[in-house]
C-alpha cells in the first residue's frame, strides 16, 4: 500500500502528464488516502481533467476538491451568452430528443432540467457543454423515465456485469428499491467503480444508483 507522501507524488504527477492542465498551479494534499485538489484553473474543462486525473491513480481512496475557477479573457461570458450557447449544442445532439432538456444559467453555473428515457441521453447532454466557454460548472438535474417492472432490474444489472468482465463483479452487491439501485461490496480501482456504476445505469427503469462500494487496494 502506498504512503501519502507517495501516493501525493504520483498524482502530482499524473496532473503534470495530463496536458489540459496547468499542474504547476494546482496544489495536492494527501491524508490517509484522501486527496485534496486546491488552487486555482481557467475554466471548468479544466478544473473537471484534473479531477478525473487524480481519480486514476492507484491508491485515491477518495478525492475533496478546493479548486477555483477564475476565467479570463475569452472565458468572460454573460450568462445569457452562456444559455444560448447551452441550448444551441443540446439542439445539435442527435442523443437528445428536441426540447427535452431545459437550461438555466446563474453566474456561469449551469443546471439541466428534464426528462430523458436513458441514462446515456443525460450523460451526453452533461458531456456536450463540459467545455464551453463561460461554464464554471454543470448541476445533472434531468429525470429519468422508468421503462420497465423493477423486478427485472437486478437481474439485468447482474447480467451487465458479469458480460463486462470486471474482476470483482462477483464482489459487487445490487439492491433494487423500486428505481432506485444501491451498489455495494468492493473494487480495486476507479475504472472498475465506474464500470459497475455504468452497468447499473445502462438498466431500463434505474432512475437513481446509490454507490456504497468501497475500493480496495
Amino acid at each position: 500500500m502506498k504512503t501519502d507522501q507517495q501516493l501525493q507524488q504520483d498524482v502530482i504527477a499524473e496532473l503534470r502528464w495530463e496536458p489540459s492542465v496547468h499542474a504547476a498551479r494546482i496544489g495536492v494534499e494527501v491524508a490517509n488516502g484522501v486527496v485534496t485538489l486546491a488552487g486555482h484553473v481557467d475554466s471548468y474543462a479544466e478544473k473537471w481533467n484534473a479531477e478525473r486525473a487524480a481519480q486514476r491513480v492507484s491508491g485515491v481512496k477518495a478525492l475533496a476538491t478546493e479548486l477555483k475557477i477564475q476565467l479570463t479573457g475569452l472565458g468572460l461570458r454573460d450568462d445569457a451568452d452562456v444559455a444560448r450557447a447551452v441550448e444551441n449544442v443540446l439542439d445539435w445532439n442527435a442523443s437528445l430528443p428536441a426540447g427535452a432538456v431545459t437550461v438555466m444559467v446563474e453566474n456561469g453555473w449551469v443546471t439541466l432540467a428534464g426528462t430523458v428515457d436513458w441514462q446515456y441521453q443525460r450523460q451526453a447532454a452533461a458531456d456536450s457543454i463540459r467545455f464551453l466557454l463561460g461554464v464554471t460548472g454543470v448541476s445533472d438535474q434531468i429525470g429519468l423515465k422508468p421503462a420497465l417492472s423493477a423486478k427485472s432490474v437486478k437481474a439485468d444489472i447482474e447480467a451487465a456485469l458479469k458480460r463486462s468482465a470486471l474482476a470483482d463483479a462477483r464482489q459487487i452487491s445490487v439492491e433494487v428499491h423500486g428505481a432506485e439501485v444501491t451498489l455495494g461490496g468492493t473494487v480495486h480501482n476507479w475504472a472498475e467503480r465506474e464500470a459497475a456504476s455504468n452497468s447499473a445505469w445502462g438498466t431500463p427503469g434505474v432512475r437513481t444508483v446509490v454507490d456504497e462500494m468501497r475500493l480496495v487496494y
